[in-house]
C-alpha cells in the first residue's frame, strides 16, 4: 500500500504493520504516525486519513450529516455546546485480545470479534466535550487537526481531573481508558476530550460481536 500524500495511517490491529524502507519502520498495535511518499509492506488492517485543507477547517460541519452533538436523536447532550459529530461509518471486522488492547495481559491470547466503527469530531479551542464515564464498547481516538488532551477524573468533577494525555495531529490514544471484564463488559474512568485549539479527531471504536 502507497502513501503518496501525507496520510495519518493508524494500525487498528494487535500486530505490527511494517514499512517497505531499508531501516526498519514499524508502526506499533493501536498505534498511529504520519506518512508519505512511502510504502507499506505489511499489516493486516489499517485506517488512512488523508488532509486535505486546513484553511478555515471548521467548515467540514457543513458537510453531510455533520450536526451538533446535542441534536442527535436520543441525546440529552446540552444544545449550547459547540462539540459538532459526523456520521459514523463501519470499518470492518476484526479480530484482537481486548485483555491484551487494554494491556490487563502481557500477550495476545483470547480473540473476539468486534465491528470497527469510526467518527469524526470537531470542536473549537478550549471546549470541554463533557466528562461521562459510560460506554459499551472499546474506543481509542486519534488527533486529526489541532491539539487536544485526553482526560481522566476521579469523580464528575472538573477539578478531580488525575491525567492529561495530550493529542498533538497523527498520535493516536494507543491504551483505551477501560478496564475489560467478562461477558464483553468494559469499565471507564470519567473521562472527556478537551480541545486546546480548533480540533478535529476521529473516535475508533470496537464494538463486541455479542455471541447467543
Amino acid at each position: 500500500m502507497e502513501c503518496q500524500n501525507r496520510t495519518i495511517v493508524v494500525n487498528t490491529q494487535e500486530s505490527d504493520a511494517y514499512l517497505n524502507e531499508t531501516n526498519l519502520s514499524i508502526i506499533p498495535a493501536f498505534s498511529s504516525t504520519i506518512l508519505s511518499d512511502t510504502v507499506i509492506k505489511e499489516a493486516k488492517s489499517l485506517l488512512l486519513l488523508e488532509v486535505v485543507e486546513t484553511k478555515n477547517i471548521g467548515k467540514i460541519v457543513f458537510e453531510s450529516g455533520w450536526d451538533l452533538l446535542g441534536n442527535f436523536p436520543g441525546s440529552d447532550f446540552p444544545k449550547d455546546v459547540t462539540l459538532w459529530k459526523s456520521p459514523q461509518d463501519e470499518a470492518g471486522i476484526i479480530e484482537v485480545d481486548p485483555y491484551f488492547m487494554a494491556r490487563q495481559s502481557t500477550k495476545p491470547s483470547q480473540q473476539e470479534k468486534f465491528a470497527v466503527k469510526v467518527n469524526l469530531w470537531y470542536a473549537p479551542s478550549h471546549t470541554d466535550c463533557a466528562i461521562h464515564n459510560q460506554h459499551d464498547f472499546l474506543e481509542i481516538h486519534t488527533q486529526v487537526f489541532g491539539q487536544g488532551r485526553m482526560q481522566k477524573f476521579k469523580v464528575k468533577k472538573f477539578d478531580s481531573l488525575y491525567e492529561d494525555l495530550i493529542m498533538t495531529e497523527g498520535y493516536t490514544q494507543i491504551v483505551p481508558f477501560c478496564e475489560v471484564h467478562e461477558n464483553q463488559q468494559y469499565t471507564y474512568p470519567w473521562h472527556q476530550y478537551y480541545s486546546d485549539t480548533d480540533c478535529i479527531w476521529m473516535a475508533i471504536e470496537y464494538h463486541p460481536k455479542k455471541e447467543f
